[in-house]
């Protein structure tokens, strides 16, 4: 009689956990919407497709996670896209700090002008307190940060000669993402800068509209921009862009405490490989990537910490008019970090 009772007992706990995980799986989406910038190929979508895959895996398939390239699901805009995970259009991306920075100012510190001279500086900012501070301030805007990807450090190229000083860029219609800051940085070097959308530069790359564009080596020769007349190539260092994983803040509470550890630690694991792949053939160890660029009859300058200096110079008043907008504070946390790296 114990025994039956037990049992019954068992089975109806069984049959309640059975409904609560139903009801539970019941809230989920079939598809979780990512959003990148970029294709697949890149190491950029490496890292989502990287972080897409575990996540499935290790939920058994509860969160499905589909991603949309070339910022598809906000026609192209890559501006638009911290805006449409906050009102929930986009379930998740893997987000550049440019394209965020119009929504979260504090996001252009990254893109300061010759802050950040080495990798080491890159990793004391991200992985220390001005990272902390970042993930805490896009936490009050509807999102839940996880983890810190790379895009990488933004090159120079163009159509018409070799950059070697800040004379050189005069004139030069240059392509760039849609920052102020970026408008402020090429305007004081003397060049002509144009916003558009990564989908519209190619073609305008092809056809001449523009002399140029800055880009990681990665999307450079992931993009073949030596096949669209981009055959001088100049290694600056100038800004980098760091990428962050998120996933929209209702999204993210409609998940189970255990399933948003698995989302998170993915996140994690994903972003440390992706930043591997993303360094990759770009180092003085490792400059594979660089040689394969250059065997496409890219001209290739190599700027010295003197020739930096001189377009740091000239883009000083970029920087201090820049400080006062992302915070004073914040960006002397950043200098204090970088100089102790």
């Amino acid at each position: 009689m114990k025994l039956r009772t037990l049992l019954g007992t068992l089975a109806c706990t069984l049959a309640a956990l059975s409904v609560t995980a139903t009801a539970q799986a019941a809230d989920y989406k079939s598809e979780y919407k990512l959003s990148i910038v970029v294709g697949t190929a890149f190491p950029w979508g490496q890292g989502a497709v990287i972080w897409s895959d575990l996540v499935r895996e290790r939920t058994d398939g509860r969160i499905n996670i589909k991603i949309y390239p070339g910022t598809s699901l906000v026609q192209g805009d890559q501006t638009r896209e911290f805006t449409a995970i906050r009102q929930g259009v986009i379930d998740m991306a893997i987000g550049s700090t440019i394209n965020w920075s119009p929504q979260v100012k504090e996001l252009n510190l990254f893109s300061l002008p010759f802050l950040m001279p080495d990798y080491a500086a890159i990793d004391a900012l991200i992985d220390g307190a001005v990272g902390e501070s970042l993930f805490k301030t896009l936490a009050t805007k509807g999102v839940v940060p996880l983890a810190w990807g790379e895009n990488g450090y933004r090159q120079l190229s163009n159509s018409k000669h070799a950059v070697k000083t800040p004379e050189d860029l005069k004139g030069l219609k240059l392509r760039v993402v849609g920052s102020p800051l970026y408008i402020d940085t090429f305007t004081a070097l003397g060049a002509n800068p144009t916003q558009m959308s990564w989908a519209d530069a190619q073609p305008a790359l092809a056809n001449g509209a523009v002399d140029g564009q800055e880009n990681p080596l990665s999307i450079y020769a992931g993009a073949k921009l030596y096949d669209v007349a981009q055959k001088y190539l100049t290694l600056w260092n100038y800004v980098a862009d760091p990428l962050i994983f998120v996933v929209n803040q209702e999204v993210w509470n409609s998940w189970s405490p255990e399933d948003q550890k698995i989302v998170h630690e993915a996140a994690l694991e994903a972003a440390k490989k992706e930043i591997m792949i993303a360094r990759k053939g770009v180092t003085s160890t490792d400059p594979s990537l660089l040689k394969d660029i250059e065997s496409h009859g890219v001209t290739v300058t190599v700027l010295s910490p003197e020739q930096i200096n001189a377009f740091a110079k000239v883009t000083q008043p970029v920087f201090d008019k820049w400080t006062q907008q992302i915070g004073p504070a914040l960006v002397k946390q950043a200098q204090t970090d970088i100089a102790k790296r």
